[in-house]
């Protein structure tokens, strides 16, 4: 267990990483505040005159070298992750400290376990890559359902949002995924993620209440499958979105999250329902919570906390479900940032 409080919060000032700020801060640690625009930067830390200020480039080595110095642990939370990912590890390995990230494009998940979990474990380092509502929350609960099944024929894993008012971070990224997958879409299917050009197809999803039946759209993969897939033995992951939040996301003019009070939350809901199936035995984990981007802020810092409380004994780049006790990870959100029912 580490006596350094001070942790390096890399994209600070965007949406996510305000709240991530916010959420150290009320737990006694003390954010280092850093991104690549160092306008942006200080005009975020005004309202933080306490805390030091280090911009950075990921295009440059020795400014995220001191964006790190002396930090025990570094959170990124600046997209898109494609560009920013690697570079925030290597300077993690360079540091010799943990790093986290909230990445949910597919393509940068992959390309993060490829590239680096080797590398990670031979420097002896800590990699929890995705811990944010999408690869954190779902991987949680996949791993909670499953138990003590070592292996599941299925797991499906449906997003019941009331709304989805996508931040300008999330459509940059969702535009570099379009580019990268030219034209197609992500799929998985016979224990491997995949590529296909048809339409997604569309379904009706039974929610427990009070959300109830409701359409939804079908094959909506999100980092949750890259996580799942990783350390669960299951060949067919299933997820499903309500088509609410789908039309809220491909509006040609989406609007951006409101706060609705102090916290800076805003009113959207979330219901997230895992089934993971074997043979003719089901077993669910089901969670309740408020905005997903807000979420995301108590789910990575409870992970860094446990890292650096020495709760996870193995290095390289780990999921949350491998990193965690994932039944007692989600307890320890609950009631405060989320509501836990298993079935």
């Amino acid at each position: 267990m580490t006596s350094n409080k001070t942790v390096a919060v890399y994209g600070a000032y965007g949406h996510t990483g305000r709240f991530v700020v916010s959420e150290l801060r009320r737990r006694g640690w003390t954010p280092i505040l850093s991104g690549r625009d160092a306008v942006k930067l200080n005009a975020f830390a005004a309202d933080h005159p306490r805390l030091e200020v280090r911009p950075a480039s990921v295009d440059d080595q020795a400014s995220l070298d001191r964006a790190l110095a002396g930090a025990a642990a570094v959170i990124n939370c600046a997209g898109p992750f494609a560009s920013t990912s690697a570079p925030l590890i290597e300077a993690a390995m360079r540091a010799r400290i943990p790093y986290l990230d909230v990445a949910a494009e597919i393509e940068a998940n992959i390309d993060t376990f490829t590239l680096f979990a080797d590398r990670a474990r031979e420097a002896g380092i800590v990699v929890v890559h995705a811990m944010a509502f999408y690869g954190g929350l779902g991987d949680l609960l996949a791993t909670a359902a499953m138990g003590d099944w070592t292996s599941a024929d299925e797991i499906s894993i449906a997003y019941g949002l009331d709304s989805w008012r996508p931040t300008p971070g999330t459509l940059v990224a969702g535009q570099v995924s379009k580019q990268r997958r030219d034209g197609r879409r992500v799929v998985f299917a016979n224990g491997k993620i995949g590529y296909t050009t048809a339409a997604a197809p569309t379904a009706e999803w039974t929610f427990s209440e009070p959300l109830g039946k409701q359409p939804v759209v079908a094959e909506f993969t999100m980092a949750d499958t890259v996580t799942i897939s990783r350390h669960l033995k299951v060949p067919e992951i299933r997820s499903y979105m309500t088509a609410t939040a789908v039309r809220d996301l491909t509006d040609p003019n989406p609007q951006a999250p409101v706060a609705s009070d102090d916290s800076g939350l805003s009113p959207q809901t979330f219901m997230v329902e895992v089934l993971a199936r074997r043979g003719g035995e089901e077993r669910r984990a089901i969670a309740r919570g408020r905005d997903i981007y807000g979420f995301t802020a108590p789910l990575v810092v409870e992970a860094m906390a446990r890292v650096l409380g020495g709760q996870v004994t193995s290095t390289g780049v780990l999921t949350a479900g491998e990193a965690f006790d994932a039944r007692d990870f989600l307890a320890s959100l609950c009631p405060t940032h989320l509501s836990l029912e298993m079935q």
